[in-house]
């Protein structure tokens, strides 16, 4: 109780922050952004006050006196006109959200309970797009509780855990005031899915010509799917695969056919584990960004507002009005506004770096089409050039200090980052393209890519502005590799996706209008609906039906004994696989995780890897290895007797055995004294 009391008082002040900055903004509006900026600061804060006080309940408390500074500074420098009433276009927005984005968040939270070690008689259970990275997730909450920072990776230590932790580290803060570790998985997971969809209905209802467009797009954009749902149609009456291999295409019929796809691993018409034949790899956004990686759904809970900021505040007066016009006017009142942006924007590296990177990209294309255009028209630049310094300065400040500490020293330490690679997954490697160029993303995305390119034909600014600055996102993850793995740069790619599918939207909805006097028009429309979604809802029913065991009733057991007996820092000599209880359930530091995580962040493990190879065959020969990484236990289970060769004589002689588990299948050993 006493942690949900923790993360209210954020979002209460968080709220009052923004009514005393922004009092002419739209009330649903305000109401938004005050949530998220009250979630950013309890990421924030707290990690702030972990450097003098490390991560704990202490200086936990002790950022609520920074929580109280900030309010105050809002105060002080507070719009002191009269808050905006709440109006019709509040109500419609309100309708918005009730009816898509409450629906969506009850499905999210749904798929989030059956995904994050739901408990079972035989053990943790998850899902098929959390069997990969959870363990990941769990190794950060668990191992940054108390922890000094900077904090090491508990899976890597001696190496700093510059990936973007403040996702997980909310969920540390949780754990910090009393809740378990499951819970305090979905409930900030919760929270920042339920402002991802509103705040993603305010966004395209503010942008959108139409409100039907604006619904039609939080749509398109969250059932996201493409066309790969018709190789489930292809040659129907011939089964063309196995249940190995060209799995859409296996079977003689349409209900065996979805059953493969119900039914198997990665095999539903998204993101297809065949990747080298059918070349499908646009992700649904829900079942495989949102639910699995609590990065991706931080960054864009927290991106959506800064968006919603910049857009409204800085749209030129050819491409539409503020919702506060007389910001524009008044100094001050533009100032706040830019200073709000460019703290929530700079704050975004350590939630999510891609985050940043896209809103980099964004805002510099919204500049400097505002910027040719006042030089166009011989207006005078400087005027829109200030608020767009303040604006990248601000952020400058706050992102940088951010950038150095983590993310660039971990890029300079690695040749697995920054290079340059043309169309994406679609030139795996360089070694040429799949797929032709346009028909990749028209099969991968669908006919919301083809109304896209449609719409950016139509005379209207508003359209034109909005692609200015989407297309340089796109642009930039079409020819740069951001991260050694390639597929990552779709977390730049739909934030360009947020308005493709609402200038896509808009289309589709202007198009339908023009055809209602036809007979056939709903019959139309009807096909539009299946195209769009038919491999979304495909892809979303198999991860409502998934279901996989992670850890073992012995490996719950194990992770018990370990918190209850051991420290929190205590090193564990393990075996790297990915499901592993040491470092995901009782948070502590193991020699060396998996090549599936660490090799992607940058880190080369062959050398921890033989060295743990060799302790096992080897104990006695290899002592040495546990002073020089300060182990004090060794963990043996079937992964390790497995992968490994485990002379148990030799660990006997260097360790004592003090847990065995029910059935025997894990032993913990702790290294003797002296040893």
């Amino acid at each position: 109780m006493l942690s949900v009391v923790y993360l209210l008082v954020y979002l209460t002040a968080g709220v009052g922050m923004v009514r005393l900055l922004l009092p002419r903004f739209r009330m649903i509006g305000r109401i938004y952004l005050g949530l998220c900026l009250g979630l950013l600061l309890c990421m924030w804060l707290p990690a702030v006050m972990a450097f003098p006080f490390g991560f704990t309940a202490a200086g936990h408390l002790a950022a609520l006196g920074l929580l109280a500074l900030a309010g105050g500074g809002c105060w002080l420098v507070r719009d002191r006109r009269p808050a905006r009433e709440w109006d019709g276009g509040d109500q419609s927005l309100l309708m918005t959200v009730l009816m898509i984005a409450l629906p969506l968040t009850a499905l999210s939270v749904y798929l989030e309970c059956t995904h994050t070690i739901a408990p079972r008689p035989d053990g943790l259970h998850c899902g098929q797009s959390t069997y990969g990275d959870l363990n990941l997730h769990l190794a950060i909450i668990t191992s940054l509780r108390n922890a000094r920072f900077p904090a090491d990776y508990n899976i890597f230590p001696g190496e700093l855990l510059a990936y973007p932790f403040l996702s997980d580290s909310l969920s540390t803060s949780m754990m910090l005031f009393g809740m378990g570790l499951r819970s305090a998985v979905i409930f900030p997971s919760a929270v920042m899915l339920f402002l991802a969809f509103s705040g993603y209905c305010l966004l395209s209802g503010r942008i959108a010509e139409r409100t039907s467009g604006a619904r039609l797009a939080v749509l398109l954009f969250f059932l996201n799917g493409g066309l790969g749902f018709l190789y489930a149609f292809d040659m129907i009456g011939v089964s063309l695969g196995t249940d190995s291999m060209n799995q859409l295409q296996s079977g003689t019929g349409f209900a065996q056919r979805l059953g493969n796809m119900l039914n198997g691993y990665y095999t539903a018409p998204t993101n297809h584990a065949e990747q080298a034949y059918y070349n499908l790899r646009w992700s649904n956004i829900i079942c495989d960004m949102f639910i699995p990686q609590r990065t991706t759904l931080g960054g864009y809970c927290m991106v959506i507002p800064c968006l919603y900021l910049v857009c409204d505040t800085m749209v030129p007066p050819r491409v539409g009005k503020s919702e506060d016009p007389e910001c524009l006017a008044g100094t001050g009142n533009m100032l706040r506004r830019t200073v709000l942006m460019g703290v929530m924007g700079g704050a975004l590296p350590m939630i999510h770096t891609h985050s940043f990177a896209a809103l980099a990209m964004i805002s510099l294309g919204w500049m400097s089409y505002d910027l040719v255009f006042c030089a166009v028209e011989k207006r005078p630049v400087s005027g829109r050039l200030i608020p767009w310094a303040v604006y990248g300065a601000t952020a400058a400040l706050l992102a940088l200090p951010q950038l150095f500490v983590w993310t660039f020293g971990q890029m300079k330490g690695s040749d697995h980052f920054i290079s340059f690679h043309f169309n994406w997954v679609n030139n795996s490697g360089s070694y040429g393209l799949r797929d032709g160029y346009l028909w990749f993303y028209v099969k991968n995305i669908g006919l919301p890519f083809v109304f896209f390119i449609l719409s950016l034909f139509e005379r209207s600014p508003r359209r034109r502005f909005l692609a200015a600055g989407a297309m340089v996102a796109f642009l930039c993850a079409e020819v740069i590799q951001f991260q050694p793995n390639e597929y990552d740069n779709n977390k730049i790619f739909y934030i360009w996706y947020m308005f493709a599918a609402v200038l896509a939207a808009d289309y589709a909805v202007a198009l339908f209008e023009k055809l209602r006097g036809l007979r056939s028009g709903a019959v139309i429309a009807g096909m539009c609906v299946i195209v769009f979604f038919a491999s979304a809802v495909i892809t979303v029913g198999r991860e409502c039906v998934s279901d996989y065991r992670l850890f073992g009733t012995e490996d719950a057991e194990a992770a018990r004994y370990i918190e209850e007996n051991t420290g929190e820092h205590d090193v564990f000599m393990t075996w790297t696989q990915h499901i592993n209880p040491v470092s995901s359930l009782a948070g502590r530091t193991i020699v060396c995780g998996p090549d599936l995580w660490l090799w992607y962040h940058g880190f080369t493990t062959w050398e921890r890897q033989n060295e743990i190879r060799g302790f096992y065959a080897d104990p006695e020969e290899n002592r040495g290895i546990l002073e020089k990484y300060a182990v004090g236990y060794i963990f043996v289970s079937s992964y390790e007797r497995s992968e490994l060769s485990v002379d148990t004589e030799g660990l006997e002689a260097v360790a004592d055995k003090v847990f065995e588990s029910s059935r025997g299948e894990i032993a913990i050993y702790r290294v003797k004294a002296g040893k």
